[in-house]
C-alpha cells in the first residue's frame, strides 16, 4: 500500500510560498516562508547554533517552543534571540552564538 501524502506540508495541504535565502555564518541556507529560523537550520542540516558559556559545548533547538533557550543565536547583529521562535526573513544573517553572546562586554 503506497501513501499518497507523505510529508507534513502535503497532510495539510499546505502551499508555502517561494524559497529564500539566510545565511549561517556566512554560508547561504534556504528557508520557506512561515518557518522559523530553527526549523531553517535544521533542514539545512544544521543542529547547533550556540555554545555554552562554560565548556563551548554546542547547542541548538531543544523544547523548540522558547522555554528552555537553548536555541540561542546571534540574528542580524542581535544576541540572545530565540531560533525556534523567530520568523525567518529574506536575508536574515545568523550567526554562531558564543558564550552569553555578548562579547563586547567585559563579564
Amino acid at each position: 500500500m503506497k501513501l499518497r501524502r507523505t510529508t507534513p506540508a502535503e497532510l495539510a495541504d499546505a502551499a508555502p510560498g517561494p524559497a529564500f535565502e539566510i545565511t549561517f555564518d556566512g554560508r547561504p541556507v534556504p528557508a520557506l516562508p512561515g518557518q522559523s529560523l530553527a526549523a531553517a537550520l535544521w533542514a539545512a542540516g544544521i543542529v547547533a547554533w550556540r555554545t555554552t558559556r562554560t565548556g563551548g559545548r554546542p547547542r541548538g533547538a531543544f523544547c523548540g517552543i522558547g522555554q528552555c533557550h537553548d536555541c540561542l543565536a546571534t540574528v542580524n547583529g542581535s544576541p540572545n534571540r530565540r531560533a525556534c521562535l523567530v520568523p525567518a526573513r529574506s536575508g536574515d544573517a545568523i550567526t554562531t552564538q558564543e558564550g552569553h553572546g555578548r562579547a563586547d562586554l567585559a563579564i
